[in-house]
């Protein structure tokens, strides 16, 4: 009998808002899981593609989809989508029902964060924000790293599903904690990437071989992430991870925002970001992270 319990306890009724390159694998692994996985997203085909390769339902609103659902998991664009898909008439509060847990995935402002925890709480549905970082591999090996703010019993309750597709999950803080440990993330990629582009491309300019360089130098300080999984495919000119420049320029633009408001000194992801900018300038907006190399090459 106990046996029975355990099982109930870890499967749940789900809904999963947003199935970009991120949600789409993420949702699918929580089908795979043996949960029950009803989805959301604007586009319906991409949502009747997802039923149609993992199983589980589809719905044509957000509160459709959250009816009745143990948790609400979303993965979203921005601050706008986010509070589009939570509320209003067809908004996922609408659907959820007290209780119930709303867990955020989007990279947004810890403003918005606040705000909707606030209005969830009202009608006792617990939020927590819990952006993810790992990229779309990350997301298809089950393998993202995910930080969390809210209250610490929604997030013992959410863990055992957030563990289904990541590699390490915490909570932070309060709620908005998570969203400001993504923007010290996003700051701290934005110097390395910068900084190995301009590794890759000294090399270029000096006639070095860029791999025999980099099996060298990675294995000393100068190893990171982004050196070890991005350094090949920079130096072949292809920039097609998944993560783009418009998204992550929407990402340092919270940053910069953010440590306005803190009082944090920012000066090196507010000239990166500028460097993005040039980047979308040469068309490069759907460009993966890692192509700041295309900016020292084309712009000299």
């Amino acid at each position: 009998m106990a046996q029975h319990r355990s099982k109930e306890k870890h499967m749940a009724k789900l809904a999963f808002l947003g199935l970009g390159v991120m949600g789409g694998p993420m949702a699918g692994h929580l089908q795979k899981a043996s949960h029950e996985v009803t989805v959301y997203n604007r586009t319906a085909a991409k949502a009747a593609d997802w039923v149609e390769t993992y199983g589980g339902a589809s719905a044509a609103t957000p509160r459709e989809a959250a009816q009745g659902a143990d948790f609400v998991m979303a993965c979203v664009g921005n601050d706008d989508d986010l509070r589009s898909v939570c509320l209003g008439d067809d908004g996922a509060f609408a659907g959820m029902g007290a209780g119930s847990v709303f867990v955020d995935h989007t990279t947004v402002s810890a403003a918005v964060t606040r705000e909707l925890y606030e209005a969830a709480d009202h009608k006792q549905i617990s939020f927590v924000d819990a952006p993810i970082s790992g990229g779309q591999a990350g997301a298809e090996n089950a393998q993202l790293s995910i930080m969390c703010g809210g209250d610490q019993g929604a997030f013992d309750r959410a863990l055992p599903v957030m563990e289904v597709y990541s590699k390490i999950c915490r909570r932070i803080g309060d709620s908005g904690a998570g969203q400001m440990t993504k923007m010290c993330n996003q700051i701290a990629i934005a110097g390395v990437v910068q900084g190995l582009s301009e590794a890759l491309h000294f090399a270029e300019k000096a006639g070095l071989d860029g791999r025999a360089v980099v099996e060298v130098i990675s294995q000393g300080a100068a190893g990171s992430w982004q050196m070890a999984n991005r350094y090949e495919t920079m130096l072949d000119d292809k920039f097609d991870h998944g993560f783009a420049v418009d998204w992550m320029r929407k990402d340092l633009g919270i940053c910069l925002s953010t440590g306005d408001e803190i009082a944090a000194s920012l000066p090196l992801t507010a000239l990166v970001d500028q460097f993005y900018k040039d980047v979308q300038k040469l068309g490069g907006g759907r460009w993966d992270t890692s192509s700041l190399i295309q900016r020292l090459r084309k712009m000299e």
